[in-house]
């Protein structure tokens, strides 16, 4: 009998753990003390059963309280079911509600839900950023355009920006802007007659770049944009016209090689047929004298005819080499020795 009561203490003691892990009392005190109106059963015991920290619901609750605001649990329960930062969404809204910025539970949950850090908008609302152009985690020397007169310009800049939470949802991101602005440089500087005005007047890009509404469709204002560092790069124009000229050079010099080889091909085409030509000369002085020999053999042709022919030829060649005394007769001394 003496054990009974230790028994039951121990089963006291037990139950008490239970209902403390189960029931955050805790929790509720500080809800209650901080002027929150929460059910142990209603509330926080709900909460554990779908699964909710209470605490991520409740501290929320409790610091938006304390700001002045009022806010809905079931709202923020189910913004975390849905996967929403509940603590974040309650940070942006007080911080919207001390810059006056006109911010509702619902659409600070909407740019939550979105993948926007709403919190960051809001500061981002009242402490504008800068953003470089190019991105300096990128690495680039900075954005390059050519003048007209084909010199180089690598131009940095800061562009200042604040959030705009009417397009957060849907707007574009800060690469969009960066995109832009280096597209509004590249476009002003290549306008430019030459590169010393770009130099000589560097707000020339800023105005020329604001006027074109580059902040249209993204989740942000422009409220300035401010050259940070202007550098000459190469003479591309030069380099070009460089790189032209050994162009057409070598285009020239293929043309020259070709019309070489063609020559060389014609040259060995004449040559052949000179050669061909030659063997068939050869070959019809060689059936001459089979020809002679066959009209003896006939006796269609006579000795005494053949010595008058080559008397009629050797005379011939005589005549023409008194006519032209300049060239040789090259068959006289042949049809003299004949006649």
């Amino acid at each position: 009998m003496a054990s009974l009561p230790i028994v039951l203490f121990v089963i006291l003691g037990l139950f008490a753990v239970v209902l403390l892990t189960v029931v955050p009392v805790g929790l509720w005190i500080s809800a209650i003390s901080a002027g929150v109106r929460v059910r142990i059963f209603g509330d926080l015991v709900a909460m554990r059963l779908r699964r909710v920290p209470p605490s991520q619901i409740v501290m929320p609750q409790i610091e938006a309280t304390k700001a002045g605001l009022r806010l809905s649990l079931d709202n923020l329960e189910a913004h975390y079911l849905a996967g929403g930062q509940v603590s974040n969404v309650v940070s942006a809204l007080i911080a919207a509600d001390k810059a006056n910025i006109d911010l509702d539970f619902g659409r600070a949950a909407a740019i939550d839900l979105a993948g926007r850090d709403v919190l960051e908008a809001v500061q981002m609302s009242v402490n504008p950023a800068i953003i470089n152009v190019p991105d300096d985690s990128e690495g680039k020397r900075g954005i390059t355009a050519v003048a007209r007169d084909g010199i180089q310009l690598i131009v940095k800049a800061r562009v200042t920006v604040k959030a705009n939470i009417d397009r957060l949802v849907g707007g574009a991101t800060e690469e969009t802007i960066i995109a832009r602005v280096g597209q509004g440089i590249i476009t002003t500087i290549g306008s430019a007659s030459t590169h010393k005005d770009v130099l000589e007047s560097p707000e020339r890009i800023t105005i020329e770049v604001m006027e074109k509404g580059l902040a249209a469709g993204t989740a942000f204002e422009i409220l300035s944009i401010d050259i940070a560092d202007i550098d000459i790069g190469d003479n591309i124009g030069a380099k070009l016209q460089t790189d032209q000229a050994e162009a057409e050079l070598k285009i020239a010099q293929a043309k020259a090689e070709e019309k070489r080889a063609q020559a060389e091909a014609e040259e060995e085409e004449m040559k052949a047929l000179v050669e061909e030509r030659t063997i068939d000369l050869i070959a019809a002085d060689a059936e001459v004298p089979l020809s002679i020999a066959d009209s003896f053999n006939s006796e269609r042709m006579s000795v005494m005819d053949y010595y008058n022919l080559r008397n009629v030829i050797a005379d011939t060649e005589m005549r023409q080499a008194i006519a032209s005394p300049d060239q040789e007769s090259t068959g006289s001394s042949h049809s003299i020795g004949m006649s």
